[in-house]
């Protein structure tokens, strides 16, 4: 998904949320979230799209948002994107899926998979963002040009974010392309794994 050319500075947006600050457990921000009604995507869902992982993970992916598959199992990256992803973990980081903490962006499945829009990030984008706070990962693989944008506050290609450190709120992160951009363009499967090798360097794990 691309970003949306409507401007929506996410990374700024202050815990609004009344006791979203107090959610001191993942779990517990798990509960807070509840039947979300907070946005208009809650009306197409089959599921909330929390995330999955290590609560204390060193490496956090964040991908765009759930698809049909992730919808209907209310996991993230449970379809054939996310088969990719598990064997980049698994495969070539050689780690479980479990080691690491995948999320998304928004939380709910955009009708059609479109674009979130800035409304709907608006509302989604603080929930990630205390994921982030309470996760403390070390880095953080942004996977797509949606993901990147948002939580870097950019409008950067990926392309030219890609393979370079950045920052967010102080946690060094790593764009990449999207495992789903992969499916269509097997040929980049090299610059991600590039990308990856980098990742690995930074956390110190063998090549």
């Amino acid at each position: 998904m691309a970003r949306s050319t409507a401007s929506a500075n996410v990374t700024e947006i202050s815990f609004t949320d009344a006791g979203l600050g107090q959610a001191a457990t993942l779990d517990a921000l798990r509960a807070h979230i509840g039947d979300c009604q907070r946005c208009k995507l809650c009306s197409g869902r089959t599921n909330l799209v929390f995330g999955v992982g290590n609560p204390q993970a060193d490496l956090m992916f964040v991908g765009e948002g759930p698809g049909r598959d992730e919808d209907l199992q209310g996991e993230p990256f449970v379809g054939r994107a996310g088969q990719l992803l598990t064997e980049i973990i698994q495969k070539g980081m050689k780690l479980r899926r479990e080691d690491v903490y995948i999320a998304n962006v928004v939380k709910c499945r955009p009708p059609d998979n479109r674009n979130p829009e800035p409304d709907e990030i608006q509302r989604c984008m603080p929930f990630l963002a205390r994921q982030i706070e309470l996760v403390q990962p070390r880095v953080i693989v942004a996977l797509g040009k949606f993901s990147a944008q948002t939580l870097l506050d950019v409008r950067t290609p990926i392309t030219r974010m890609r393979g370079v450190w950045h920052l967010y709120r102080g946690v060094k992160v790593m764009p990449t392309f999207h495992p789903a951009y992969l499916l269509r363009n097997p040929a980049d499967k090299k610059l991600v794994w590039a990308d990856i090798k980098l990742v690995m360097t930074e956390l110190g794990l063998p090549l």
